[in-house]
C-alpha cells in the first residue's frame, strides 16, 4: 500500500466565520475533520474601546465607531479567562474574583476597536457575576 502523506501538498485548511475544516488526501481519498462550531448570540457582545474600557451587553445599534448597548456591564477586571476572546466563549472561570459594576440600562460607546459576539454560556456567566461596588 503506497500512502501519499506529503503534508504540505495534501493538507488544506478552509476557514470562515462558521466553521473550520481540515482536509487531508491519502491515495486519492479525502478525509475531512470538522471541528465543533461555536454557537454565539450575535446580540450579546463584548466591546473593547480605545479609552472607555471593556463592556458586555446587548447590541442595539452600531454606526461607524459608535455602538449602543442595552443592559451593559463594564468588565473592569475578570479572572479565569486569558483574554476577551476566551471570556466571550467560556465566560469567567473565577466569578468571585471578578470586578463587574452595576448593569446600566443603556450606554453609548465611541471609539470601539473590538466587537466579540458571546456564547450563551459566556453571557450567563458574565450576568451571574456579583455586582462589584465600594
Amino acid at each position: 500500500m503506497d500512502l501519499d502523506l506529503n503534508y504540505k501538498d495534501n493538507k488544506k485548511e478552509i476557514l470562515n466565520m462558521d466553521t473550520c475544516v481540515k482536509e487531508i488526501s491519502i491515495n486519492g481519498i479525502t478525509y475531512i475533520e470538522k471541528i465543533k462550531e461555536v454557537e454565539v448570540d450575535d446580540n450579546y457582545v463584548i466591546i473593547r474601546t480605545k479609552s472607555a474600557g471593556c463592556h458586555a451587553g446587548l447590541l442595539i445599534e452600531k454606526n461607524g465607531d459608535e455602538v449602543v448597548l442595552k443592559n451593559s456591564r463594564r468588565l473592569w477586571y475578570w479572572s479565569g479567562a486569558a483574554s476577551l476572546s476566551q471570556l466571550a466563549i467560556d465566560g469567567v472561570g473565577n466569578p468571585n474574583k471578578c470586578k463587574f459594576p452595576y448593569e446600566v440600562p443603556l450606554i453609548t460607546l465611541r471609539g470601539w476597536v473590538e466587537l466579540i459576539p458571546c456564547t450563551k454560556k459566556a453571557m450567563n456567566s458574565i450576568k451571574g457575576v456579583s455586582t462589584w461596588k465600594v
